[in-house]
């Protein structure tokens, strides 16, 4: 390794089973991603560095496209950062690709969008294979009533509705740019993209689509209850196991692109 004249920016594209770790954030006696990432950077650089994320997504909540960035004093060719790091992480944890940046570059301000999948099996017996990333749901869907539902999400909407424990000042008005429901045979995946997103947002969104999937609530409830802008009103909440940050996206002209990653 070389050392920088002045400290280098690298940034990686990481996915992760979140199942055992209490989200991405770090916390103190609690096992994170940004720990183990963390961790295995000191190991192949000996550099003590903070890792910054594009999302910081919640306990138990995977990602196949989560995009972090990270200080070095050392040239080394990222492909080295994609194998050496890997070397270092526990399984369940991946960097599936790396670039230089430079130092001004910010992963979390510079994404314009983000992007996350629901994954639902829906089938009466239980799910051993894929059980850990998608949440089992016995009675029938229907998902052509679910992605009718879902279509009423797109636009700037107030969802204060799909917010749970919601005690802060900034506003709770989004703008979702994508927003649907399909099948593929016994499972039901809900996707949506936004800027950026409420606390259990997409999740309490998701239990209310499967009420109306199950018939228990009509769209027009489902509209009703984005429209009254009420706290807590939406879910139940879905489990956090089923979703999965798959990519932040980033403006054609912005200096991280994901062509010119190194795996």
């Amino acid at each position: 390794m070389e050392f920088f004249n002045n400290l280098g920016k690298i940034v990686l594209v990481v996915e992760y089973n979140g199942r055992r770790y209490y989200g991405f954030q770090w916390q103190k006696g609690c096992p994170t991603v940004q720990d183990e990432l963390e961790k295995a950077i000191f190991s192949l650089t000996g550099e003590r560095r903070r890792v910054s994320a594009a999302c910081r997504t919640d306990t138990g909540v995977h990602a196949r496209g989560q995009v972090v960035s990270f200080r070095t004093g050392f040239v080394l060719d990222p492909r080295k950062f994609v194998s050496g790091l890997n070397h270092f992480l526990p399984e369940d944890i991946a960097v599936a690709g790396a670039t230089a940046v430079s130092a001004r570059f910010n992963v979390m301000k510079e994404a314009v969008s983000r992007e996350y999948r629901y994954q639902i099996m829906n089938r009466r017996p239980r799910v051993a294979v894929e059980n850990d990333m998608c949440y089992h749901v016995m009675t029938g869907l229907d998902a052509g009533l679910m992605n009718r539902a879902a279509g009423l999400l797109i636009g700037e909407h107030d969802f204060a509705s799909f917010v749970t424990g919601w005690d802060r000042r900034e506003s709770t008005v989004r703008c979702v740019y994508a927003a649907g429901v399909e099948r593929e045979g016994e499972k039901v995946a809900f996707h949506i993209r936004a800027k950026s997103f409420l606390p259990h947002q997409v999740r309490n969104i998701v239990g209310t689509l499967i009420k109306v999937g199950t018939g228990k609530i009509t769209i027009e409830e489902f509209n009703n209850i984005l429209e009254m802008k009420k706290l807590s009103l939406a879910g139940p909440t879905a489990p956090a196991h089923g979703l999965c940050l798959m990519k932040v996206i980033y403006a054609d002209n912005s200096e991280f692109k994901y062509e010119n990653l190194c795996t």
